[in-house]
């Protein structure tokens, strides 16, 4: 089935092709006709399948008809993240160049004066996330009573970060008759109890099974001692394989610090965490996309909506406490069809963590170059000067003072995370995180890295890149 079967105008199809695309993927298959008939769709997707496409393309089409009036939207797209929005937006331009249709996007970092003028113009499409219109909704600079088409995106993510609320409050807001599609990667019972709430007799579309790894994803893990992180890492990225890649980091100060240790080892690398302005993250994504850096170091911030072609590999640098994250991480890699590496770095104090996300994708994550499960548990390195030099200073107690915690985008570590310096924690069973509220997230915080390790480059990964 070709992109012409599915029903979309002439104009959109020429879009299509100058983007250099030919064959739908089954979401876009199986959502864009019922989308076309004006169908409440449910979308059970993960992410990389094109399911963003999958909206996009048809609501092109049915907002052809008709014309923007002021502060009244025809349409509303909620996305949980800014990077996200932006990602939405940029698909929108992409594929609607044959059609004049306008489009505002209203995110936080940026100036709320041009959001407002944009909305008075009168926009088709408004993308948004729930923080930031609910704000100009507040102040009156929004009508929604002529929004006849919603899309809430990534639905189990806005549970995730507490966006719940927000999300049952803009519904209410909205036309009764309207068309809803809502796209998540699970489907929680809260997220099952927002559907049948707001959606009117939804046409199901499931293309992977919930909450698994892409199968074009090779998962790998390496056994190491938290000490020799670093020196681990340079070697992997000095395999000629690795085109480019995301390291991602549970902290921000480590996003940081990894960022300018690879600089000085002469690696083109750039960095995306929270305390940075949405100028500066936009500007460094531009700067991965355009291959003027080939390592973008991130915080969880960047796990999702990051539709980046042909990422060859992701490293997990510190393994996420919660199980879903890590496969919003990997999922950087291996989209749209391509192959892509997961690479994810063990410590023995990652034990519960690691066992909990092969619970959740049902799959054992191989050894990397068939390592021996315990080799680097029992492998422990001279400490360079200045983890030696973190190690004597206190860890917290009554001789001790704690660094405040960094603000963020994401959850406080969980009590066992925080307390696992001092005493391993048993295995327990994989749980989901609990909602998180967007103004009280903190950014998990994880061991310093050094140096260490001089094991071979295993062979899939060659030898070259950034000397």
């Amino acid at each position: 089935m070709s992109f012409a079967d599915l029903g979309l105008s002439d104009e959109l199809l020429r879009a299509v092709a100058d983007s250099g695309y030919s064959d739908p993927t089954p979401i876009q298959r199986q959502a864009i006709p019922p989308v076309l008939m004006g169908r409440d769709i449910i979308g059970i997707a993960q992410t990389g399948t094109g399911k963003t496409a999958g909206f996009v393309l048809p609501m092109i089409d049915i907002l052809s008809q008709g014309r923007s009036r002021a502060r009244m939207p025809r349409s509303l797209i909620l996305e949980p993240t800014r990077e996200l929005a932006a990602q939405v937006a940029e698909n929108f331009e992409k594929y609607g160049k044959h059609h004049k249709l306008s489009m505002a996007l209203l995110i936080g970092g940026v100036s709320m004066g041009d959001q407002v003028k944009a909305l008075e113009k009168g926009v088709d499409v408004l993308i948004a996330t729930p923080g930031r219109l609910m704000d100009l909704f507040g102040r009156g600079n929004i009508l929604l009573t002529g929004c006849n088409l919603l899309v809430i995106d990534e639905a189990d993510r806005m549970l995730d970060m507490g966006f719940i609320p927000d999300i049952e409050q803009i519904c209410t807001k909205l036309p009764a008759s309207r068309q809803t599609l809502l796209f998540s990667a699970t489907m929680p019972p809260p997220i099952k109890k927002l559907s049948d709430r707001f959606l009117s007799n939804p046409k199901t579309i499931e293309v992977a099974r919930p909450a698994t790894a892409a199968a074009s994803i090779d998962q790998r893990q390496v056994r190491v001692d938290s000490r020799k992180k670093r020196d681990v890492l340079m070697r992997l990225l000095r395999g000629e394989a690795v085109r480019n890649a995301i390291i991602f980091c549970n902290r921000k100060t480590t996003v940081r610090d990894l960022s300018t240790a690879l600089k000085r080892q002469g690696l083109a690398a750039g960095q995306i965490q929270g305390d940075m302005e949405q100028a500066e993250r936009i500007r460094e994504l531009d700067r991965f996309k355009t291959e003027e850096i080939n390592i973008l170091v991130a915080s969880d911030v960047a796990a999702r909506g990051l539709d980046i072609k042909g990422v060859s590999h992701v490293f997990n640098y510190d393994v996420p406490w919660h199980p879903d994250d890590y496969v919003h991480r990997i999922g950087r890699t291996g989209r749209a069809g391509r192959t892509g590496v997961a690479i994810t770095f063990v410590t023995k104090e990652d034990a519960e963590a690691i066992e909990n996300i092969q619970k959740l994708i049902g799959t054992r994550i191989a050894p990397l170059d068939d390592q021996p499960a315990t080799e680097a548990d029992t492998d422990v390195a001279v400490p360079s000067e200045a983890a030696a030099e973190a190690e004597e200073k206190p860890r917290g107690g009554r001789s001790g003072r704690r660094k405040p915690a960094e603000k963020s985008d994401k959850a406080e570590p969980p009590p066992r995370a925080r307390a696992e310096a001092r005493e391993p924690a048993a295995p327990t069973k994989a749980r989901r995180a609990e909602p998180r509220s967007p103004r009280r997230e903190r950014e998990h915080e994880a061991e310093p890295a050094d140096e260490g390790w001089n094991g071979p480059v295993p062979s899939f990964l060659g030898t070259g890149f950034g000397h």
